[in-house]
């Protein structure tokens, strides 16, 4: 006995009662859990009856059955109903489980799974997402449809090969890394979307590291002009933001090198770890009265077209004047690169330094040092706009926790012992 027969059987059964319990609590008239597993378990015996005859004829043939079968119940439906659904969920619901029947016996199973469950999952969310369809502003579709271009329409057609001087420029890779920061954003946005404006300031903070934390900084520094009572509030907010960007940087590490992220993490996770026990104390010393002021400041769209050209290019640019000043003056030069850098962004040169260890170029000692350096640049850059867009107390605030995260991280840099990883 085929016991493997047994399981793809099983699993049949399985998905399509899995499908066919959520039509039948829509109450839907076409089709229910009986029906759903019977067309799932057709499928199967379908891709049996294919494979163990070696006629291909037979699964387009039932397949156009199931068709004719499900025309002809949409028939008898309207002439019976006086008020019809002409959606067509159900009918490709259906037809789409039998498919995946006849695929777990053809095909991979697990692809077969995977796309029997998202069915279920995309049917039962239906409501959920006409909802959120409908609450979408010009700016969040234009968000969807700029990432959608850049990711599906622009990265597929670039060349995979390196240009220019230095052969360090290789158009896909640059997009790739454009297409990996505009998701992050992207992302960050969206949880705004859904709950950004009814949580607290924590909250606020998490979701202005992962939109963008300088964006975040400026921001909060105008409010504090406004209302000159949110300085600490304001500055908790800024430093968890700060700290969320760390993370983010490590996220994009290890989305570029994992095979080297054990070696890299370990420094830069102390750094996020004590920058988050400087927020724990921010949050009990600010004042905890909430008011409308807490709320974040609504995010520009993170998905224009020209922000990400804009950080293709700088990119590009990093990239260019980390190889050259790698060949001419060595690695040591490279800590001033990270500090000019790091200071309009730190993306760009995390990116490039972690291009750069991928290919060999740069050990990862100085790596996760030289990536290091560039973020407390960056916290320098939003410490200074912080004080001359905020208020003397945002300031003092800001200036204390940027303060010590940066004397920090230099003694890491500095004293770090060059074992110490995973």
């Amino acid at each position: 006995m085929n016991y493997q027969d047994l399981i793809t059987l099983g699993i049949a059964f399985g998905l399509g009662m899995l499908v066919g319990l959520q039509r039948q609590h829509t109450d839907n008239k076409m089709a229910g859990v009986r029906t759903f597993t019977l067309i799932s378990i057709l499928g199967v015996v379908s891709g049996f009856l294919s494979r163990d005859l070696d006629n291909p004829f037979i699964l387009p043939a039932i397949g156009l059955s199931i068709t004719a079968l499900l025309v002809m119940a949409n028939m008898v439906k309207m002439k019976k109903l006086e008020e019809t659904d002409i959606g067509q969920t159900t009918e490709v619901a259906a037809l789409l489980m039998f498919a995946i029947g006849a695929y777990l016996v053809l095909g991979n199973q697990v692809i077969g799974v995977i796309v029997g469950g998202a069915m279920a999952v995309l049917l039962y969310v239906k409501e959920h997402l006409h909802n959120f369809i409908e609450n979408l502003k010009d700016k969040d579709l234009a968000a969807i449809m700029t990432f959608a271009g850049i990711s599906l329409v622009i990265l597929p057609i670039l060349p995979n090969q390196t240009y220019g001087p230095l052969d360090v420029l290789n158009p896909r890779n640059i997009w790739m890394m454009v297409t990996l920061i505009v998701g992050i954003s992207v992302v960050g946005y969206f949880i705004y979307k859904f709950v950004g404006k009814n949580v607290g300031i924590i909250s606020n903070g998490v979701l202005g590291g992962l939109i963008s934390s300088t964006a975040t900084t400026v921001s909060y520094a105008r409010k504090t002009a406004k209302a000159k009572n949110i300085g600490k509030m304001a500055a908790f907010v800024i430093t968890v933001a700060s700290t969320i960007a760390l993370a983010r940087i490590m996220v994009e590490i290890g989305v570029v090198i994992p095979e080297k992220l054990p070696q890299l993490i370990v420094p830069l996770a102390v750094e996020f770890i004590f920058m988050a026990i400087l927020c724990v104390i921010l949050f009990y010393l600010i004042n905890k009265d909430t008011s409308e002021e807490d709320e974040m400041p609504e995010p520009k769209n993170p998905a224009q077209f020209k922000s990400a050209l804009i950080f293709g290019l700088l990119y590009g640019l990093i990239l260019l004047a980390v190889a050259f000043t790698k060949e001419e003056f060595g690695n040591q030069a490279l800590y001033v690169v990270s500090i000019i850098s790091g200071l309009t962004d730190v993306d760009a040169i995390t990116l490039s330094l972690s291009q750069l260890m991928k290919g060999g170029g740069l050990d990862t000692n100085s790596g996760w040092r030289l990536i290091l350096l560039a973020s407390l640049s960056n916290l320098v850059f939003k410490g200074i706009m912080a004080a001359v867009l905020g208020t003397k107390q945002l300031a003092k605030w800001v200036g204390f926790s940027f303060g010590i995260s940066i004397i920090a991280g230099l003694l890491l840099m500095w004293l770090w012992p060059e074992g110490w990883h995973f």
